[in-house]
């Protein structure tokens, strides 16, 4: 009797460790999604975590791949340009002539054409520092080859890299037709020596929940006059929440794709530009943006007026609201419209 009470113990012990492993297991398949495991000594998020956890991430700046800055030609000749769509910021500044160029900055991109690449001037060089980029150009004027030198700029120059680096394509006119591509950048910047990874912050203080200004003017339609003959327009797409760029009322479009050129923020910095006086008295042009200078915020059709303060040439440039609050940018890419002191800029 003693016995029989002693196996009936035992099977009903036995049956509980089944059911207590059963619900373990259960427990475990349920929590999967919401729970951390540990393999091979590495963290990783379940599925459903993941997700949020990506969700929550900027995307525009991600990654720790180096950021690549490209002057790009921006003369009537050179359009339609290509990648400018994949940049997470393209810069816009005057040169000499009354035209300007512009320099997009990609991170983690993969093109097959970027260009036509052009020559650098030496603010440009600020930019492409704040951001930490591998500077691309073709040709330098004067003062850039100086600057690139004495800031020990990690550049790489068309004019002295092999064709199959930099190439000029038929279907434009020298000198608007040289490209390259983010293949061939990464081999080149790999053989000087240059790093190709970075963990620098953004410049920008990108917010993943969506940016509305409520408080600020009407943006449906912005122009921008760096001179008399070149405008710089953008109109709102209420829709797509996107503004579609023209220059020169040309609406813009990618030389690859055909697709709008369109952005997601636009940001307007005044700031001097002057004559430089040198041997070779090309009218080529200085730019006074060191100090705080006024400017704009734009986005999802609306504006606010901002103050943009860059100490250093080679310092990120911060941008505040007037109440002195670094403003928050929606995610995704930007235009940066550095344009003379005394342009009229229309807001309406």
């Amino acid at each position: 009797m003693e016995n029989k009470g002693i196996k009936i113990l035992v099977i009903i012990l036995a049956i509980l460790v089944i059911l207590a492993g059963v619900l373990f297991a259960m427990k475990i398949v349920g929590d999967r999604s919401n729970k951390e495991t540990v393999e091979n000594g590495v963290i990783s998020l379940g599925t459903d975590t993941a997700k949020k956890e990506e969700e929550k991430k900027v995307k525009i700046y991600s990654g720790t791949d180096r950021p690549i800055a490209v002057m790009i030609d921006n003369h009537k000749g050179a359009w339609p340009q290509a990648g400018l769509n994949e940049a997470y910021l393209v810069y816009e500044i005057i040169v000499e002539g009354g035209e300007t160029r512009l320099m997009p900055v990609f991170k983690g991109a993969n093109l097959q054409k970027i260009g036509p690449v052009r020559s650098s001037r030496h603010y440009f060089l600020d930019y492409a520092l704040e951001n930490d980029a591998i500077y691309v150009h073709f040709g330098w004027s004067p003062q850039a080859e100086s600057d690139i030198k004495t800031y020990k700029v990690n550049n790489l120059n068309g004019i002295t890299q092999s064709s199959t680096d930099f190439w000029r394509v038929k279907d434009k006119k020298s000198p608007h037709n040289a490209v390259t591509s983010t293949e061939k950048i990464l081999e080149m910047a790999e053989k000087k020596g240059y790093r190709t990874q970075s963990n620098a912050k953004s410049v920008l203080n990108y917010q993943v929940d969506e940016v509305n200004l409520d408080e600020g003017v009407e943006a449906n339609r912005v122009v921008i006059p760096y001179t008399n003959t070149h405008l710089v327009t953008y109109t709102y797409d209420a829709a797509n929440k996107r503004y579609i760029r023209y220059s020169k009322n040309t609406k813009q479009t990618d030389w690859v794709t055909g697709e709008d050129i369109v952005t997601k923020n636009i940001i307007i910095t005044f700031a001097e530009n002057y004559t430089l006086k040198d041997v070779e008295n090309k009218g080529r042009q200085g730019l006074k943006n060191i100090g705080d200078k006024k400017g704009y915020y734009i986005t999802n059709g609306k504006a606010i007026e901002i103050v943009c303060s860059k100490s250093a040439r080679t310092s990120k440039t911060v941008y505040k609201d007037l109440q002195g609050n670094e403003i928050k940018v929606n995610d995704g890419n930007t235009y940066i419209q550095i344009c003379p002191i005394d342009a009229e800029v229309v807001i309406e």
